[in-house]
């Protein structure tokens, strides 16, 4: 994250803490949206954004492990091409998610050279349509414990009681975690998606850097799968975090532990939410990709 764009997300947050709760979220084209981050414009703008085949995109539901795997991602494609880990780019003023960006940051992108790392909290029916139709590979991080409370001054003073109800439900930004995860299960057979999941990089990092280098066609030395590997553990990550992050850094690398959910959803919750992953994703490739029994029960 550049430090135009730290500076720029302080004072939006600020703003945020004087807006009225009803004029947080806004709606558009079914799904909500924050308000302070993501305007009507740049969601109007980004329906002819136009895709390229070896744009390298990350999609993942918020609070996903998307800032630890855009940071995997820029280093991949920064080792395979030898621009320089800070502006993989050459544009540092980009925002991490295609909808944070507004129109005018679309057209400097739109001229960046390829590959081109972008990123989105969006389900596959919001994206630009171009990226299916350049058949554009895109890397689904999914996880398990993708309820757990975040700073409110992001989530808009959801507290802890809420926001498993919260996350189950629409009136949520980029929509319930569920349908999130239900729109992905209709790509699982797609070959130009692959899914990865925050279990699989605490458990297999050297492995997944591998392979995810060889899903976007990025070309890497053994030393350099090293390197990555060392400097993306998220004890690595969360310690440069500060560098990275500025004073947001807590909020988006917290502990990092698998299991750390059990932390904060009480035995009600728990239960709810094994029923609702029982409704929604049982049977399905992507519940069993996501070995709920193993790290969320």
């Amino acid at each position: 994250m550049n430090k135009e764009f730290q500076t720029e997300l302080t004072k939006r947050m600020e703003a945020a803490k004087h807006m009225k709760e009803e004029d947080k979220l806004y709606r558009y084209n079914g799904l909500l949206y924050p308000t302070i981050m993501c305007s009507p414009e740049n969601l109007k703008a980004l329906e002819t954004f136009e895709a390229r085949e070896d744009d390298v995109m990350l999609a993942a539901y918020p609070k996903c492990g998307f800032n630890w795997m855009i940071r995997v991602l820029h280093k991949i494609v920064a080792a395979a091409t030898g621009r320089t880990d800070e502006n993989p780019n050459d544009h540092p003023k980009f925002p991490p998610m295609l909808e944070f960006l507004d129109p005018a940051k679309q057209k400097t992108l739109a001229v960046a050279p390829s590959p081109r790392v972008v990123g989105t909290h969006m389900p596959p029916q919001n994206f630009p349509k171009s990226f299916f139709e350049k058949k554009t590979k895109v890397e689904l991080n999914s996880t398990c414990h993708m309820t757990l409370p975040v700073n409110e001054q992001i989530q808009f003073s959801i507290v802890t009681e809420r926001c498993v109800t919260i996350c189950l439900c629409l009136q949520f930004p980029w929509g319930s975690y569920f349908d999130h995860a239900l729109a992905w299960e209709e790509h699982m057979d797609n070959p130009n998606v692959m899914v990865v999941t925050y279990e699989y990089l605490k458990e297999n990092l050297s492995e997944a850097v591998q392979q995810i280098a060889s899903f976007f066609n990025c070309s890497l030395s053994e030393e350099q799968i090293q390197t990555i590997t060392q400097e993306s553990t998220f004890k690595a990550m969360r310690e440069n975090s500060k560098n990275s992050h500025g004073p947001m850094n807590n909020v988006f690398f917290r502990k990092g532990e698998v299991g750390d959910w059990k932390n904060h959803f009480s035995e009600a919750q728990s239960q709810e939410m094994d029923a609702k992953f029982e409704q929604f994703l049982a049977g399905t490739k992507l519940g069993a990709q996501l070995q709920y029994d193993v790290y969320c029960k």
